[in-house]
């Protein structure tokens, strides 16, 4: 949740082939609540209700080449999307595995961290999302989303890069839902350059205020409001494993995030207190035409993954949702990687 200005300022996440991270096959095979949407042809019916249907990842969602997108200014908005991501409105099925939890998502208005909140309040529990006041359509969609599963929605719009906000932001949320139990680091800022002499102080600072010291602002403002059995889920990157030269500084920052994660794992585990973090491929966002990518690029955006195709928000839903649950109780200090099969080993 950086602010709109000239640094160009994005939200989320990553486009690139990275190594030294946990796959995601055998974790989805453990959470297994996304149900993807139906691509004609591609699969059969699941059995009974709540059960997702099988289907074959290569056409389940849409693939290069997409139509040119139309740019946006940062942070964009994920209803100008063509064709519009997938974060779970209508896939998405719980089963009470958060029930009466509180969680806090930043960037919670689109892209994963939008995902993460529908699939929590599927999963029972109430959520708090921060956003950009530029984000406000697309956070009121959530808002509705997470009130028609019967769960109290909190809507924080605000700016990151503001450690009195920061603070703001978590006490407002301890308070608006009664405690706090998951904390989301979602929210980020990518703007791609070609070149580090065009990267101006400006646009580096803006990023690690963003990504960087607003994680670290958040999550101390949390600590006294996390009990044991609390999950903190910070969102890194393949970029912080394998950089793409256009994202100089935001890749500086996922592994600023990677490190963070593991010595905070360390730091809280004799708390009962978990962290991991989860490292995405290229995933179709409103990142991507909002200054995050080269417009051009978008065209064949994720073709390069084995699945030829990017993922959607949703298909990262059952990795949060995991990572927050009691079912990951012996899992921290753990970076996941959601790939579309680029190597992470």
């Amino acid at each position: 949740m950086g602010p709109k200005d000239t640094a160009s300022p994005t939200r989320r996440r990553v486009v690139a082939m990275g190594a030294g991270i946990l796959s995601a096959p055998a974790l989805v095979a453990v959470a297994g609540q996304v149900a993807a949407q139906q691509a004609p042809g591609s699969g059969r019916s699941g059995q009974g209700d709540g059960v997702p249907a099988m289907q074959n990842p290569l056409t389940q969602y849409p693939k290069p080449p997409f139509p040119r997108q139309a740019k946006q200014d940062p942070p964009g908005l994920a209803g100008l999307m063509n064709p519009r991501p997938d974060h779970g409105e209508t896939s998405y099925r719980g089963s009470g595995r958060l029930a009466g939890r509180k969680a806090l998502v930043t960037g919670g208005d689109s892209g994963i961290g939008r995902a993460a909140a529908i699939a929590f309040a599927r999963e029972g529990a109430d959520v708090a999302i921060g956003y950009l006041p530029v984000e406000e359509p697309d956070a009121r969609e959530v808002i509705e989303l997470i009130r028609a599963e019967g769960r109290k929605a909190v809507a924080l719009p605000g700016d990151i890069r503001d450690e009195g906000f920061c603070r703001r932001l978590v006490a407002d949320a301890v308070q608006q839902l009664g405690g706090l139990d998951i904390l989301v680091n979602n929210a980020a800022r990518q703007a791609s350059q070609k070149s580090i002499e065009d990267i101006t102080t400006e646009q580096f600072d803006a990023t690690f205020k963003t990504n960087v010291y607003a994680m670290f602002w958040i999550t101390k403002a949390a600590m006294p409001h996390l009990q044991p059995g609390a999950a903190i889920i910070n969102t890194s990157s393949i970029q912080a494993y394998e950089p793409s030269e256009n994202l100089l500084d935001y890749a500086q920052t996922k592994a600023c995030i990677v490190a963070f994660t593991k010595a905070m794992a360390k730091q809280l585990a004799p708390r009962g207190i978990r962290v991991n973090s989860v490292a995405p491929g290229p995933i179709w966002t409103p990142l991507q035409p909002s200054g995050g990518q080269p417009l051009e690029a978008l065209d064949s955006f994720g073709a390069k993954t084995p699945l030829g195709r990017p993922g959607q928000p949703a298909e990262l839903a059952a990795t949060y949702v995991l990572l927050a649950s009691q079912e990951s109780s012996y899992v921290t200090g753990e970076v996941y990687g959601v790939t579309g099969g680029n190597p992470t080993a």
